[in-house]
């Protein structure tokens, strides 16, 4: 008997193996076997997917603060930066990355140029809400404590406008993992280029797997700075 029980052990095992692998004859959306036989492409599309979203995003930032600070403090620059980085927004994105190829090339750098520039228009936006927010008296206050410009901006301006900066940066990483697909366009989309292929080819699997990750991807983004945003503004908890 335990023989037996043996052989049909081995047999449902095969069975259930045959019948994970039939799902990719039949061309299912769902399909473990894709998952398994296709892991180390789907780790190198996260790797680069995660690069160029990164990376955008930090140029983003590094490039919005200056922005920001600048349109909160000369009034008459607040128009010509929110329209600039209003138009910017509003190209389309197939059509931005084009228009950087023949500076930079087909390469990763066209995708990631093209994301942070779609990046400033919320970035800077937040930033500036935030900046603008700061109650005056706290200014006057560190003024009469003997406060420079800069030390204003570091110690007191900036970290009241956290909240909503960092609000804003939830919205654009969220934003960019989206917008990253697009950059498959040229080569460079992390899971863009597999939506690519799979529509192509009519590879269901693939198309449904690519498109799950991207969305678990952005809330992934999404709650790493929510918790970012709860440890840098420990004031807000308490209230």
């Amino acid at each position: 008997m335990p023989v037996v029980g043996g052989v049909l052990s081995s047999v449902a095992g095969v069975h259930a193996s045959s019948a994970s692998q039939n799902c990719l004859a039949r061309n299912d959306w769902i399909c473990p076997a894709y998952v398994t036989s296709r892991s180390s492409q789907l780790v190198d599309a996260l790797g680069e997917h995660l690069y160029l979203t990164v990376v955008s995003l930090l140029l983003g930032i590094v490039v919005s603060i200056p922005l920001a600070v600048l349109a909160h403090r000369f009034r008459k620059a607040r128009a010509l930066t929110v329209g600039v980085t209003t138009t910017l927004y509003t190209v389309p994105s197939i059509a931005l990355f084009f228009l950087i190829i023949p500076f930079l090339g087909l390469t990763a750098a066209s995708v990631i140029l093209g994301l942070a520039l779609y990046s400033l228009t919320i970035l800077v936006r937040n930033l500036l809400v935030g900046l603008d927010g700061v109650d005056p008296e706290v200014v006057d206050a560190a003024t009469g404590m003997g406060y420079s410009n800069l030390k204003m901006l570091w110690s007191v301006e900036l970290p009241l406008a956290l909240p909503s900066a960092i609000g804003g940066l939830r919205v654009a990483a969220v934003s960019t993992v989206a917008l990253t697909t697009v950059g498959a366009v040229i080569g460079f989309g992390g899971f863009g280029n597999l939506l690519v292929t799979g529509v192509a080819s009519n590879f269901h699997a693939q198309v449904l797997t690519a498109s799950v990750i991207c969305v678990v991807l952005a809330f992934a983004f999404d709650l790493l700075l929510l918790a970012l945003q709860r440890a840098l503004t420990p004031w807000r908890r308490t209230a």
